[in-house]
């Protein structure tokens, strides 16, 4: 069984975690990952990907709570490591990446949630980050990530008093973008990542890099990067033929190079 399954579809690359019954992470899964977006990055063709858990029920469950049972801190360490490089490299991949969140995503299954640009959640959805109820902490970017996107307070009500919140709540939260009924977030989030094909791939990129970059760039340095950014597009094939492709009212043939 492969614990992660690529599907191509057009300029968007699908992965689904499938590590039933509750697409629990592990440290192949999680190599996997950081493997496949690697792949992904190579790969001129693809512009956008999108992360789903297989099955009805769960979107993931994050880590196997077996794993720790024995207090090895060496086996702790190696996990971390695991679970910050894999969920680092989705952050940075060179695309869109959109979670079609379609059930529970508890823990590290809400932390690759985080890692994604755009989260789209099923109505029955649950988000929490539970790891303090267990005498853990979300290693893999959820202390970061969800301050950034929801603000102190429910980053503190989530993860301090472990809240799990519904769909709802979350897309009021700004935890998400989006809420569609059961069965239809992967379909969503595809129809969103056929968006991303019209953008030429150089610039979301870059700008990509911009807004992640703001998060802990002050302004002084982002609005002169952003300026440096906007002339070296200039290097790029994508800025002629998006700017001629548009006088010529004709659909852009992007090179992404």
């Amino acid at each position: 069984m492969t614990a992660i399954v690529e599907q191509i579809i057009g300029h968007t690359a699908v992965l689904t975690m499938n590590n039933p019954p509750a697409n629990t992470w592990t440290a192949d899964s999680l190599a996997l990952l950081k493997q496949k977006v690697t792949e992904l990055n190579a790969n001129k063709e693809i512009y956008a990907l999108v992360l789903t858990g297989e099955g009805e029920k769960f979107f993931s469950a994050g880590a196997d709570l077996k794993l720790f049972a024995d207090g090895d801190k060496g086996n702790a360490a190696t996990m971390a490591k695991h679970f910050g490089e894999a969920f680092e490299a989705l952050s940075g991949f060179r695309g869109v990446s959109i979670a079609a969140i379609n059930g529970y995503a508890m823990g590290g299954g809400l932390e690759v949630a985080l890692a994604c640009d755009i989260r789209i959640a099923e109505a029955q959805a649950v988000m929490a980050l539970p790891e303090a109820t267990v005498g853990l902490l979300p290693c893999a970017g959820g202390t970061q990530n969800l301050t950034a996107m929801v603000g102190e307070g429910w980053a503190k009500r989530m993860i301090l008093c472990g809240e799990r919140v519904g769909a709802d709540k979350a897309l009021s939260i700004g935890l998400i973008e989006e809420v569609v009924d059961k069965g239809a977030a992967l379909d969503t989030a595809m129809a969103l990542a056929e968006k991303v094909a019209n953008q030429s791939p150089s610039s979301v990129t870059v700008c990509k890099q911009l807004i992640q970059s703001g998060r802990a760039m002050p302004r002084t340095q982002a609005l002169p990067l952003e300026r440096e950014l906007f002339v070296g597009l200039f290097d790029t094939e994508d800025q002629a033929e998006g700017v001629n492709a548009f006088l010529e009212k004709r659909k852009a043939n992007w090179k992404n190079r």
